[in-house]
């Protein structure tokens, strides 16, 4: 779409007399009043510290006001309190203070328009995260004419982009309402409480000249020119690019603009600060914890009840290991300041305890193995990367639970469908498979457990009570309880005793793993499996992935584990091409 003439001049939406402008200068004693003025006396202790002290210092040195006088002896402290008249004993330590303090909170820590940053939205922000107008606080948000003209663009459509787009469109439609495009729109017009910024639309051309001739027929070259006029007309604010788009963010430096990354979606900076579910202890734990040490034993399980300074660092479900003359390999259940429960492991790693034929090679895999065969786990994440064991364990644990134990009725399997090279194109058949080329992971697992370590078919009894021998049909029972679902059609969905595994989950956003969970019923158990490594959906990264997502915020809930594996057990070969390539 070529753009329209530009005018020498701003536009009306930028003119420096608007007195709710985003303009720096004139702005600042106009807007404010709206504000601050609107409860001058309800809130004192919620305004800044400097300009009350000032005045409270008045009110104790000036006896000759008699009104004044009676209302702060009593209760100096709580004047804000609207039941200013209520005895003493109210004011003093009254609960519902809080009470006027949101509403009026929100208007004092509204900031001047000088103290605040302008962000210019980039189009893929607001479809990577349709709530992204309401996620920048108390700063201003520009969107330019380019960018409602690409979201029309994006609207059509099934897809999650196409979803967003939509959304995106409605909370706008929301906060314009009435209003003219003419001022800035307040953020939290529409119960957004967070967003105490304000909106402003593009109207009019704005008159710049980029320093390196663009083409201006590209979308992206259209933003840079309203950031670049926008840093031109407002020195005096920051005006700042935010764009999930690296080259955007190029161009914008290479201009002299300053561009940032939408970061608010990113659960951590550094991928290497991910909680991985296991502390090592140190060689004198037992000297610095084990001296008012209480143990017992319940369920075939001992619990190590100890004190000391490490005890308030763990998280409940960690393991914990210590290697020398005591080991110990325990998980924490329970923690309360310097005191934590620890309690012994099952050692899957011995033949008897073997599950589907399945026994742990390392510590991790007994780590994991004793969060997939716990019933009191209903959320289980596990990362690795390539061979180090996550789909085998999950389906070997998920086939005993299941076949053997009868505790899960069922056991569905599904993953992000993104490719890794070139698309294939539609495929033919049903939901299950479609799902099918996906799948090789599946198979191949379910062929190491039927004819390799797996368990024999003897020992397997099909839902009659009669023995199965022969291993054909001991695959097809097998199969019969596996089903492989898609994503696209998990929404109002409920699962109700059923063993779900969600493979490759580092492909997933939030929004698509916080709909995947919340499809867990009574008696649902959901092992996710990734390696947030290999991600390939676009605008993903190890920070903002669906996977990392869920592992940071269910980490020390009592129903919920969590175990990265570390070292590679599919063979030689595999092993040091992870390390080496």
């Amino acid at each position: 779409m070529p753009l329209p003439t530009l005018p020498t001049k701003l536009g009306t939406l930028l003119s420096e007399k608007d007195d709710s402008v985003i303009v720096a200068d004139p702005p600042v004693p106009l807007a404010e009043p709206s504000s601050p003025p609107a409860r001058p006396k309800a809130v004192p202790p919620k305004a800044s510290t400097e300009p009350r002290a000032k005045k409270a210092a008045p009110v104790k040195t000036a006896p000759a006001r008699p009104a004044r006088a009676p209302a702060p002896a009593p209760a100096p402290a709580p004047a804000p309190v609207s039941v200013a008249n209520a005895a003493p004993s109210k004011n003093i330590a009254s609960p519902a203070q809080p009470k006027p303090t949101p509403g009026s909170a929100r208007k004092r820590t509204r900031l001047a328009p000088a103290l605040r940053k302008l962000f210019v939205l980039d189009t893929n922000v607001l479809l990577h995260d349709s709530n992204s107008l309401f996620k920048f606080e108390e700063h201003d948000i520009f969107l330019p004419m380019m960018v409602l003209e690409e979201l029309d663009h994006q609207k059509k459509g099934l897809s999650e982009v196409a979803r967003n787009a939509r959304q995106v469109s409605r909370s706008l439609e929301g906060l314009v309402g009435d209003h003219g495009l003419d001022k800035p729109i307040h953020l939290d017009g529409i119960g957004n409480a967070e967003a105490l910024g304000d909106v402003t639309f593009q109207t009019s051309a704005l008159d710049t000249s980029l320093p390196i001739q663009l083409p201006l027929g590209k979308a992206d070259n259209a933003i840079l020119a309203v950031v670049n006029a926008l840093t031109q007309s407002l020195p005096k604010r920051e005006v700042v690019l935010v764009s999930k788009d690296i080259n955007m963010r190029l161009k914008a430096k290479a201009l002299g603009l300053l561009a940032e990354d939408y970061r608010h979606d990113h659960v951590l900076d550094d991928s290497d600060l991910l909680y991985d579910g296991v502390m090592p202890l140190p060689d004198n734990f037992w000297t610095k914890h084990g001296k008012n040490m209480e143990s017992w034993q319940q369920g075939g399980t001992t619990f190590y009840r100890i004190s000391g300074p490490l005890c308030s660092q763990f998280m409940v479900n960690q393991f914990v290991f210590t290697e020398g003359d005591d080991p110990l390999i325990a998980q924490v259940r329970e923690t309360a300041g310097n005191t934590a429960v620890l309690a012994t492991l099952r050692d899957y790693s011995h033949g008897k305890n073997n599950v589907w034929g399945i026994t742990a090679r390392n510590r991790e895999q007994n780590f994991a193995l004793n969060l997939l065969m716990n019933p009191d786990f209903d959320f289980v994440s596990l990362l690795g990367h390539a061979g180090t064991g996550k789909t085998l364990l999950a389906l070997a644990s998920a086939l005993t639970q299941t076949l053997e134990t009868k505790r899960y009725n069922e056991i569905i399997i599904t993953r992000a469908t993104v490719p890794v090279g070139d698309d294939i194109g539609f495929l033919p058949g049903t939901e299950e498979e479609k799902m099918q080329p996906w799948m090789g992971a599946l198979e191949d697992n379910l062929e190491v457990l039927h004819l390799g370590t797996g368990k024999p078919s003897g020992n397997l009894s099909n839902a009659q009570g009669t023995e199965a021998a022969p291993r054909n049909s001991t695959m097809e029972l097998v199969r019969s309880k596996i089903k492989v679902k898609s994503l696209s059609f998990m929404r109002g969905r409920t699962f109700m005793n059923k063993f779900l595994i969600i493979d490759e989950a580092q492909n997933l956003t939030p929004k698509q793993m916080k709909t995947l969970v919340t499809r867990a019923g009574p008696g649902t158990k959901i092992v996710c499996l990734g390696n947030i490594a290999q991600i390939d959906t676009p605008y993903l990264t190890e920070g903002s992935s669906g996977l990392t997502y869920v592992v940071d915020r269910f980490k020390g809930w009592p129903h919920a584990g969590h175990i990265t594996l570390q070292r590679g057990e599919r063979s030689r070969l595999a092993d040091y091409a992870s390390d080496a390539l």
